[in-house]
């Protein structure tokens, strides 16, 4: 009776993966090939690492390769992000690095997944909180943030570039402190990258208290919590907010509000019914 294999999983791993490939697609002559997919010695030439070292990691005798090797073999082996988030795991016992994107666009369903939150406000930020989409919900409780012009609209800039804001928001100090460290630690994960630098520069240049703010090295997490909203027509409304990973894509985050209290629901509700106009996500980005 077969056993699970855990002794060598990496080893395991690798030559499943290698005796997937498709030889003949790869450009590989097919002659003298008894065995599926490719050799130990192809594998290890596409990756750039010794044929020794390449079989002792099968043998599971090869120690913990780097992070550089292991973006080699995963490219080698033609893997997958998932693929390759699991290579990772097994040879360092951690998920590789969050690259930084500059993503300015969801899925189609997962905009569909932000409308069909009717009454509560929630959208989808990167880690630099650039927010890049929306439900109907946020447009009108959250019109300070949506009405920004397209490429500014970052969380930051309205906290520390638009005047107005120390006044309407509520406990904005401690606000502020929040969105900084939350900034530090997401956008640590996934490598500082120049557009996050010249937003800091920017908004250091701009804002004495988020210069200040920035220097303290503060980290925290979005996670769960409570925000209370000075808003225009409803006057103040208090919500409450959970944080979610997109699965897929780590560097973005959704981030959904829900009314706390039976006339706060009832107030989102109203605003839901009389807003009127071509105030639809695409028609906001244009």
């Amino acid at each position: 009776m077969a056993t699970v294999q855990n002794d060598n999983p990496l080893g395991h791993y690798l030559k499943d993966r290698r005796t997937r490939l498709d030889a003949a697609r790869l450009g590989y002559p097919m002659t003298r090939r008894r065995t599926p997919g490719l050799r130990r010695e192809e594998v290890a030439q596409r990756a750039n690492v010794s044929i020794t070292w390449y079989t002792w990691l099968e043998q599971g005798r090869g120690g913990a390769p780097s992070a550089d090797v292991l973006d080699r073999l995963a490219g080698a082996l033609a893997l997958t992000d998932v693929e390759r988030e699991h290579l990772f795991l097994l040879a360092q016992n951690r998920p590789p690095e969050i690259q930084h994107q500059q993503t300015q666009d969801v899925t189609p369903q997962l905009q569909r997944i932000l409308n069909t939150l009717e009454f509560s406000p929630a959208y989808v930020k990167t880690p630099d909180w650039d927010v890049i989409a929306w439900n109907r919900a946020a447009e009108v409780i959250l019109p300070d943030l949506l009405s920004l012009p397209e490429g500014k609209r970052n969380l930051l800039r309205l906290v520390f570039c638009q005047p107005h804001m120390q006044e309407k928001m509520l406990d904005w100090e401690n606000v502020a402190r929040f969105v900084v460290a939350t900034f530090r630690t997401e956008t640590a994960k996934t490598n500082v990258s120049a557009y996050t630098k010249a937003l800091i520069e920017e908004l250091s240049q701009l804002s004495q208290a988020f210069k200040s703010m920035w220097l303290e090295h503060d980290v925290r997490t979005h996670g769960e919590g409570t925000k209370h909203i000075q808003h225009p027509t409803l006057g103040l409304i208090t919500l409450e907010y959970s944080a979610f990973a997109v699965d897929g894509k780590p560097h973005l985050g959704m981030v959904i509000y829900n009314p706390v209290t039976a006339k706060d629901k009832a107030g989102v509700r109203a605003l839901m019914v009389d807003a009127t106009g071509n105030s639809s996500p695409a028609a906001l980005r244009k």
